[in-house]
């Protein structure tokens, strides 16, 4: 195959359907989804069926748990995939949204109408419930998709994108409006983010390396995070009982995603309190503990946790924990070692929470929640194309609007300027 050639092609023809879809009415593009939500859940045993292929060979060739987790489709994964398009099918739609309509000195009015961004392009690895959420997230905001899912779930990506073809075709639009690229060629991926003339905007979701790859060669703007280095803070002012039960919900609710806490801070006068039933918790479900010295004083079997350990995602059953002096500490260490995704502090005390707020600048700052929420569902967006760490245009979970920009509009009746 001709990948060049290939991938350009889809470009066109994705950049044909985009200006078909910015001319759809809401009414046309909620049908889509309807009907993909529809032939998701008609389609659940081949869709089974193709993902036990991906399952089969990614324990062939070593995929980790964690891995395997992110790849398997079961029956409530299919139904949570079709529901949470009907969610997005229900969203307001953000497309002609016209605000901040005002006249100007010279009798103009000047405002803002919310306008699609073109053509996205998706690059992802494992999970083939992306291929679902990215595209419904695409359509409900007007987009065309060029979708390019890992090797590690080829047959469920592309069972996913037949069931896609079919619900668009059934609605009336057109069928290049959402593509799952076929071949799984890794030169797909470098002319896809090379494609400036016919892509506006890249995601990609994935590890360190297929991001650290994508910043590096795309010509096209990207919206990404590069990892999830995830902080629970217990301050000094915590309750007891509420920051075991998040601690150990944000470790061990799911180990294998970006929200999962990989590193714990503790107030050093909280730490004799809550450190011994977190690690009884711990050891039930298997997480090895590494820790600072002043932990491994009241834990003492638990291993030294390095200078790297507060850099990593472990994306696994390992959690790294430090006792801090208090809040300012805390926020140090946060501000030195997180990758800007999520922190939550655990507290009673309102000045804490207010200062931990608005001093740790990450995506999603929380107070007295698991980090497990930060999340486009969780949030209400009903589903997300992404986490995005950078302070410009989309911020935390990528979600309708996100996948949208402004443009300036101006009304007037013959004005002309003097």
């Amino acid at each position: 195959m001709d990948i060049k050639a290939y991938m350009n092609d889809l470009g066109q023809r994705a950049s044909m359907a985009s200006r078909a879809l910015a001319r759809s009415t809401t009414n046309a593009r909620n049908n889509a989804l309807l009907e993909i939500a529809n032939q998701i859940e008609q389609s659940a045993s081949e869709l089974k069926a193709e993902n036990s292929k991906d399952l089969a060979a990614g324990k062939a060739n070593g995929l980790s748990d964690a891995m395997l987790d992110r790849l398997a489709l079961t029956d409530n994964g299919i139904a949570t995939m079709a529901e949470g398009i009907r969610q997005i099918a229900a969203l307001p739609d953000p497309i002609g949204e016209i605000t901040d309509l005002k006249y100007r000195p010279s009798g103009i009015q000047v405002g803002y109408m919310r306008v699609p961004l073109g053509v996205i392009g998706i690059i992802y690895e494992s999970r083939p419930n992306v291929t679902a959420d990215a595209a419904a997230l695409c359509l409900k905001s007007g987009n065309a998709a060029i979708l390019r899912g890992g090797s590690e779930a080829a047959h469920s990506n592309q069972a996913i994108a037949k069931t896609i073809k079919a619900g668009l075709e059934k609605a009336g639009l057109p069928a290049d409006a959402v593509m799952v690229v076929e071949t799984t060629d890794r030169a797909a991926v470098g002319e896809l983010v090379r494609m400036d003339k016919y892509v506006d905007v890249i995601v990609p979701r994935g590890g360190k390396g297929l991001i650290a790859r994508i910043i590096e060669e795309a010509r096209v703007p990207v919206i990404k995070h590069l990892h999830g280095v995830c902080h629970v803070y217990i301050d000094d002012k915590a309750d007891v009982e509420k920051a075991v039960k998040v601690a150990f919900n944000a470790k061990t609710q799911r180990y294998g995603t970006c929200n999962t806490m990989e590193t714990l801070l503790v107030a050093a006068s909280m730490a004799d309190k809550v450190l011994p039933e977190l690690n009884k918790l711990y050891q039930k479900e298997g997480v090895e503990l590494r820790g600072c010295d002043k932990t491994r004083a009241i834990l003492k079997d638990i291993n030294a946790a390095t200078d790297e350990d507060w850099d990593e995602e472990y994306l696994a059953p390992i959690l790294s924990i430090r006792v801090v002096d208090g809040i300012e500490q805390a926020i140090d260490h946060i501000h030195d070692h997180s990758s800007a995704h999520t922190e939550s502090i655990i507290t009673e005390d309102i000045v804490n929470a207010r200062r931990f707020l608005t001093e740790v600048n990450s995506s999603s700052v929380m107070v007295n929640a698991s980090t497990r929420f930060a999340d486009g569902f969780e949030y209400g967006l009903g589903a997300e194309i992404g986490i995005s760490t950078d302070k410009i245009h989309a911020r935390g979970p990528v979600g309708l609007e996100g996948l949208t920009s402004r443009k300036f509009i101006v009304i007037g009746d013959g004005h002309i300027r003097t």
